[in-house]
């Protein structure tokens, strides 16, 4: 193995040179790698001598494009039996983003610094931090099916540094805040009065059993034990509306629920269309009923009827008028998940600021988390922090007087 300079003249008698690395892969066969600058061939010379010594190395010559990676991974989630919904997912993360910016790259010249460029470009062309979160999770999931196939020695995306902000922008690791990402009780209470026919039953249970927008629209009455208090989560239904196990094992959970959700319940099961799936939120007609319409028809117009809402500005910043004049209003929260938030918020707070005060495993199994440590990490910062001014008073009263 080793690096040597190569000159020569051009057909126009231009003088040349270029450095070439030659080495032996693991396998015993022999490998050329030219590079304009010493520099540059003397760093891959040390980076391959350690793949080859480790038995990870990738010649260019059997690496594959990022694009055809990509088609492999498809391949194996599609072999593991992922959601529908799930690879529906990662195709359009893969044909709309990753394909036409990094599709034409193979993997074995694929570096930390492209991944980088990738993900500010993204930004810089307006998309929001969550997607460019989740594009480079992709990428990333997509590197590490390569390597389990022998296509690349390294996966770049972990060799990007985690950043926290970007053009005042979070990315990643930003906690949530109340009245931000999460409903204030008095939001809450607000949503709940003005809630209306199938919208408070529905409500009131995704509030204050912390179900995903899924697992209720999968939810059964034959889920539900209305003499004991508590529903069982067993099922959920696809964006496809195809029923199946919920999202993990530790998705299958019982929740208890509270005295006037279980007499909201009992009222509704009366009124409640009947249906061969024998769903608790259905349509009119009994079928699973869709997400969008979920959203569309019950959760934005009750918040716009609870005055739960913010003012309309375009992209100058400026309050959007409608046709009489009068300034437009949205929906504060736009998604389910804020009212999963909130229960989750309800569990962990302290009895005497309303909440349950749970310890962080119960608030795991409640919530249906695979980990406590996806618990702790997405709402770790509301757990009563027991360092208060006052209680270090008394600790330190009882252990000095």
């Amino acid at each position: 193995m080793s690096v040597r300079k190569r000159k020569w003249v051009t057909s126009r008698g231009e003088p040349k040179e270029a450095f070439v690395v030659d080495y032996v892969d693991q396998a015993g066969k022999r490998h050329l790698r030219t590079f304009d600058r010493k520099k540059t061939a003397d760093a891959f010379h040390i980076t391959v001598r350690s793949e080859v010594r480790d038995g990870t190395h990738t010649a260019d010559a059997e690496s594959i494009t990022v694009a055809e990676a990509g088609k492999l991974w498809l391949l194996t989630a599609e072999q593991d039996g992922l959601e529908r919904a799930t690879i529906a997912g990662y195709q359009q993360h893969l044909n709309a983003y990753i394909g036409p910016r990094l599709g034409h790259i193979k993997l074995s010249r694929l570096s930390a610094p492209m991944v980088r460029s990738f993900t500010d470009k993204l930004l810089a062309d307006g998309a929001s931090a969550n997607l460019v979160r989740r594009l480079k999770s992709s990428l990333g999931t997509l590197l590490a099916d390569a390597q389990e196939r022998g296509k690349v020695a390294r996966n770049v995306v972990r060799d990007t540094k985690r950043r926290r902000r970007h053009n005042g922008r979070q990315e990643r690791g930003g906690k949530l805040k109340v009245g931000v990402d999460i409903p204030t009780p008095t939001e809450i209470r607000a949503l709940l009065q003005a809630a209306q026919g199938r919208a408070k039953p529905f409500l009131m249970t995704a509030i204050f059993t912390g179900l995903r927008a899924s697992e209720l629209r999968g939810l059964r009455w034959s889920d539900i034990d209305l003499k004991r208090g508590e529903l069982h989560v067993r099922q959920r239904a696809d964006r496809y509306h195809k029923i199946g196990p919920p999202k993990s094992k530790a998705g299958e959970r019982t929740v208890p629920i509270p005295p006037q959700v279980l007499a909201e319940l009992k009222q509704w099961k009366l009124a409640c269309p009947k249906g061969k799936q024998d769903l608790v939120f259905p349509t009119r007609i009994g079928t699973i009923e869709s997400h969008p319409n979920l959203i569309e028809r019950v959760l934005l117009p009750t918040m716009l009827a609870a005055g739960v809402s913010v003012l309309k500005k375009d992209d100058a910043g400026k309050v959007v008028l409608g046709e009489e004049g009068k300034p437009v209003r949205l929906a504060k929260y736009t998604g389910f998940h804020s009212l999963r938030h909130f229960f989750a918020s309800w569990c962990i707070n302290r009895k005497a600021d309303g909440g349950l005060e749970l310890p962080a495993k119960v608030v795991q199994e409640r919530l249906g988390h695979s980990t406590i440590v996806m618990t702790l990490d997405r709402y770790g910062h509301l757990f009563p922090r027991g360092d208060d001014a006052a209680e270090l008073a008394a600790a330190e009263s009882a252990l000095l007087d």
